[in-house]
């Protein structure tokens, strides 16, 4: 025996081999039955209800989900203070999308970040994020805390607040 002449019996199965006479238990039609449209090549007939209304066209057209939505990760400032206190963020230099994520507040760090303003801080927390609600603001800046805004959200808002301004004018 030698290595380049073992070969594992098991591992190979033989394709079935269709047409081939009676005896081969997939002759004639090969295995298609009789006659009728799925015994052809190139069938695909899935939805298809023999005629009746199919279940995808009775049902009624329901919602609307908007393509160009800006999805935001949130996260609430007690979340943040609970891992500042756990030590999985250094609260002394300014928390990023990177820290998010490290800290497992995110689970992507290329994403958008909202912060909410659910629950308290003993913290004077220093952020750097994409958006944040009132109360979130409120919260941060009685501790002495400060929330910057990344460029690209604020350059996309400033176009927002002009286009309204014009639909009011």
């Amino acid at each position: 025996m030698k290595l380049n002449t073992i070969v594992d019996k098991a591992s190979i199965k033989k394709p079935k081999r269709v047409g081939r006479g009676i005896g081969s238990g997939t002759g004639k039609t090969s295995g298609a039955g009789h006659k009728g449209q799925k015994s052809r090549s190139g069938v695909a007939i899935k939805g298809f209800e023999g005629g009746q209304m199919p279940l995808h066209r009775r049902l009624p057209k329901r919602g609307f989900k908007n393509r160009f939505r800006t999805e935001y990760s949130v996260i609430n400032v007690g979340d943040i203070d609970k891992a500042v206190s756990d030590k999985k963020i250094d609260a002394k230099k300014i928390i990023t999308n990177e820290d998010f994520f490290n800290a497992g507040l995110i689970r992507n760090k290329n994403v958008l970040v909202k912060i909410l303003g659910n629950g308290k801080t003993n913290h004077a927390l220093n952020l750097k994020v994409d958006k944040a609600s009132q109360s979130a603001i409120k919260l941060i800046s009685d501790k002495k805390g400060k929330i910057d805004y990344n460029e690209k959200v604020q350059k996309i808002e400033k176009k927002v607040k002009k286009e309204e301004e014009v639909k009011k004018n």
